[in-house]
């Protein structure tokens, strides 16, 4: 199966497809990582969702000796958030584009990217090598990978049957 690159290059040019939806087309192509007022939205969602990961794993702490539960979970349950609401943000009508990248910075970049801790779970899993655990090590990191993904691919279905349920409602 080949792919003809005139096909692929006509449907990088598509207007409703930009090739980077945080250029700012209303404020003469301004990058968004340079408005104040987004990065402020990145930092308050970041902050919150640094404070719910820290929170939970205050309430339910690692064993020294045994894979990070609290941290797999909020790791794949971040990954199923991120999938459905960038899925859902995805499937917004067009017009809804501002509220659409306030959103996708607010909660997805901030909340979820602050809820969301890989350098924990990397640092977890170098402790149990450390610590002469290699076979919970590689079992940590095989199970967290393979579990985010398959909570991204339910994000984003749990997300397209919403979206469908809306629109023949």
């Amino acid at each position: 199966m080949s792919i003809d690159p005139r096909a692929a290059r006509d449907a990088l040019a598509r207007p409703w497809l930009p090739r980077d939806p945080d250029i700012d087309v209303e404020d003469g192509g301004r990058r968004v990582h340079l408005h104040p007022v987004y990065v402020f939205y990145v930092a308050v969602g970041g902050a919150f969702g640094t404070a719910v990961r820290e929170a939970l794993s205050l309430w339910i702490p690692a064993n020294a000796n045994r894979a990070d539960w609290t941290i797999l979970t909020i790791n794949v349950l971040g990954a199923f958030l991120l999938a459905a609401l960038l899925q859902g943000l995805a499937g917004a009508r067009s017009e809804e584009r501002g509220r659409r990248r306030t959103l996708r910075l607010l909660l997805g970049t901030g909340v979820l990217g602050g809820f969301t801790t890989y350098s924990t779970f990397a640092t977890g899993a170098a402790e149990l090598i450390r610590g002469d655990h290699q076979g919970i090590a590689i079992g940590y990191c095989g199970l967290t990978l393979w579990l985010g993904l398959m909570a991204s691919f339910a994000g984003i279905a749990v997300a397209r049957w919403a979206h469908d349920g809306a629109m023949r409602s």
